[in-house]
């Protein structure tokens, strides 16, 4: 059944959410950018019209909805992301949430117990985020690479009891497919409904028993790192995909890029050889290269409509 969400511009029923991208940023800066006087200094009009550009091209392709899942503490602008929304015609939905702890900007959050912290995020959710008025769709979480720290841990309960006071749904962080099961038995311990659960970044790993532990339980996958190559190749993501859409999983998983059309600061500052391997790291590589691939291999259209129609709108029905 059609529910009503919240995006950047306002209310849309479900129903409208059509062709989805389901993690991809607009900005990102992480924590103490604005302090470096020697980095770029951000022309909002610049990046703006990158934005736009960006979001009308993937209009073009036919993509309705673009999540932009980034957490209140590495640089998050509703305000931002209304604004392209209204250039581009692109539904835009934004989170609520902290990152995880190593690149977080997390020295107030520590001193916050989980019900506080689960306090901000439903007021983010439902009055608004400060002064905007724009209200948030779900709730982002994350961890590192095989460790939970005591605080990541605290920010998944404050999640998981935001998530159950409000009925939204729950994207995760994981960093080079780990810690997923471990996300999963956090939020099973506070009573989190895992239709609404997607633990990102899972096609990080090319280990399908690591998938089908965690698709077993009946949370969704988050396949939306594609076109990242030095963390994880494609043909390993692609592999992976293909193995779980053989075996009946595509009610469960969902693509994206993770994809950023502006990085504050100094940027990513990546030698030759890396920016050589993210050279498809754009939100457009799924519908270009990712896609065509799938089919190439024998993945039904009735599968790859259902990653990228179907999936979103159950996820936020649930």
């Amino acid at each position: 059944m059609a529910k009503t969400i919240n995006t950047v511009t306002g209310t849309i029923s479900t129903d409208k959410l059509g062709v989805t991208l389901m993690h991809e940023h607009l900005l990102v800066g992480w924590a103490g950018w604005e302090l470096d006087c020697k980095a770029p200094r951000f022309d909002r009009k610049v990046a703006m019209r990158g934005a736009v550009d960006r979001l009308k091209e993937l209009k073009d392709l036919g993509v309705n909805t673009f999540l932009d899942p980034c957490p209140n503490d590495i640089g998050r602008d509703v305000v931002f992301m209304a604004e392209a929304a209204d250039q581009s015609g692109m539904n835009i939905i934004c989170t609520t949430g902290l990152y995880k702890e190593d690149l977080g900007n997390t020295v107030y959050m520590k001193q916050r117990s989980a019900d506080e912290i689960a306090e901000i995020y439903v007021t983010e959710l439902t009055e608004g985020i400060g002064e905007t008025g724009i209200k948030a769709s779900l709730i982002k979480a994350a961890t590192g690479k095989d460790h939970i720290t005591e605080y990541e841990e605290k920010c998944l309960r404050a999640a998981a009891r935001a998530a159950k006071k409000t009925g939204v749904p729950i994207t995760t962080h994981t960093d080079d497919g780990t810690m997923g099961p471990e996300q999963l038995d956090i939020f099973e311990s506070e009573g989190v409904d895992f239709k609404k659960v997607i633990i990102g970044h899972s096609c990080g790993s090319a280990n399908l028993a690591y998938h089908t532990r965690m698709l077993d339980r009946g949370c969704y996958l988050g396949f939306d790192r594609f076109g990242l190559d030095f963390l994880h190749p494609d043909r390993l993501r692609l592999a992976s995909l293909i193995g779980l859409l053989g075996v009946g999983f595509e009610k469960q998983i969902v693509l994206s890029h993770d994809s950023v059309a502006c990085i504050l600061g100094r940027g990513l500052g990546l030698p030759p050889e890396v920016m050589e391997l993210i050279k498809n790291w754009k939100p457009t590589h799924i519908f270009k290269n990712i896609l065509p691939k799938l089919r190439e291999a024998g993945v039904p259209e009735q599968k790859i409509n259902t990653m990228m129609v179907e999936n979103p709108r159950r996820y936020f029905e649930a």
